[in-house]
Formats: C-alpha cells, structure tokens, sequence
C-alpha cells in the first residue's frame, strides 16, 4: 500500500443515554448534516418503544433488536477462471454493528407509519420480537451464505 492507514475516529457518546452506539445510529439516520433532528427522531421512537414494550427501558429493547439483526456471514463475488462465484466470508465485528443498523434504518424507512420516528420504533419492535423486514434481510444473507458453501474454499 502506498498511503498509510487513515487514523480510526471515535464518537462522542449521545447527551441523552451516554452511548457512542446511539451517536453512530443517529449519524446513519441524520440526512444533510441535521444531527438535532436525527437526534430527535431517535429518542421519540425510543419513547415510543418504551410505551410499546410494556415499561422495558427503550435502550434495551433497541440493543436488543440491534442484536438479533447482527450478521455473521456474508457473501462476496469472487471472479475465478471466467466465472463469478457468490463466496461465503466471516464478517469483521464493526462490519457486523454498521450492517445492523444499515439495515434497521432503511427498512424502517420503508415502513407505512406517518413520522420517520414511528416507522423506527416500529421497525425496532418487530426486530426485538425476530421479526420483520430487518430480520428477512438478515435471514436471506445467511441462507445465501448457506447455499454457496461450496464455494467457500475460493476465500480471500
């Protein structure tokens, strides 16, 4: 490699719960660098869950949710001898974190709700129950992973 590595950058914690996690779900979720408004956004789906949940703190249901969408495999094209073949990989633990919220936030854009906060906690609701369109996405990588096994002595 000819340039060097750029420095890892780390997250201030969020003013409301003190988690660096929040802040880097409330950078996925902010659009045009309005951070106060992604802010807001997600501590009224937190409220939301919480009036949802049934008196669960919100925090836990949403690392919850973050949890059952964290994958462990994906898959990569690998271009071997003219053909293209779906390779299975382990995914680095970061990779894993940013997946989960990736997916959670644009499904939950997805959704019918009116405001973007109800769509997200309702998204976060079906994610900490294993359902919903989250965990399909999460279940069709695995399954995809799962059928080109065979393919998995081709990793890089």
């Amino acid at each position: 490699m000819r340039k060097a590595k750029p420095k890892k950058r780390y997250l201030l914690p969020d003013p409301k719960f003190s988690d660096t996690l929040v802040t880097k779900f409330v950078n996925y979720i902010m659009e045009e660098g309005k951070k106060s408004t992604a802010y807001n956004i997600f501590y009224d789906a937190i409220e939301t869950v919480e009036k949802k949940a049934g008196g669960e703190p919100g925090l836990d249901v949403w690392k919850r949710a973050l949890s059952n969408l964290t994958p462990s495999v994906e898959v990569k094209s690998r271009r071997v001898g003219g053909a293209t073949f779906q390779v299975p990989v382990e995914i680095r633990p970061e990779r894993k974190v940013n997946l989960s919220i990736k997916w959670l936030i644009d499904y939950a854009r997805m959704r019918g709700e009116k405001s973007m906060a109800d769509k997200l906690a309702a998204e976060i609701l079906a994610a900490s129950k294993g359902e919903g369109a989250a965990i399909k996405k999460k279940d069709d990588t695995h399954r995809m992973a799962e059928a080109n096994k065979a393919f998995s002595h081709f990793r890089f």
